[in-house]
């Protein structure tokens, strides 16, 4: 008796027309009304976490972009078990540190700066890949 196969199927959200439609007509104007909701979140203290949960939802409200997930195979006992689990993060107090020193202001300039890249047909896939990575320049959040 051979090893045995393990496959694993993971989903990957909804596909490219889906996402385009998506963010043409609910994206692109509910992302901008999240960014500026977490944005004057950010700048009360009590509105802090809702702020910053709102940030890392960022890619997921304005483009549908599934979170990812990390999958972990090991053996027991002849029994193969898969779980999924999400992305490991740097410890809090690290990300805490980079929030206060460097992240808030820092993410504000690079949402500007998406936000003026949607505008233009030519640089929407960089403002794409932009939102896509404002949790790891706002909280070194890993998605």
């Amino acid at each position: 008796m051979g090893n045995p196969v393990v496959v694993v199927n993971q989903s990957r959200g909804p596909g490219c027309l889906i996402r385009i439609l998506w963010f043409l007509f609910l994206g692109l104007w509910l992302g901008a009304i999240v960014t500026v909701l977490a944005w004057g979140l950010i700048v009360t203290i009590i509105g802090l976490p809702l702020g910053l949960w709102l940030l890392n939802r960022l890619p997921q409200i304005m483009t549908l972009s599934p979170a990812k997930q990390g999958v972990g195979v090991t053996i027991i006992n002849g029994t193969t078990v898969i779980s999924t689990t999400s992305v490991p993060q740097h410890g809090f107090l690290t990300r805490a540190i980079y929030f206060l020193v460097i992240g808030w202001w820092f993410s504000a300039v690079w949402l500007i700066l998406a936000w003026s890249l949607v505008a233009l047909i030519l640089t929407m896939p960089l403002a794409f890949w932009m939102f896509d990575r404002v949790p790891q320049v706002t909280t070194l959040a890993r998605r």
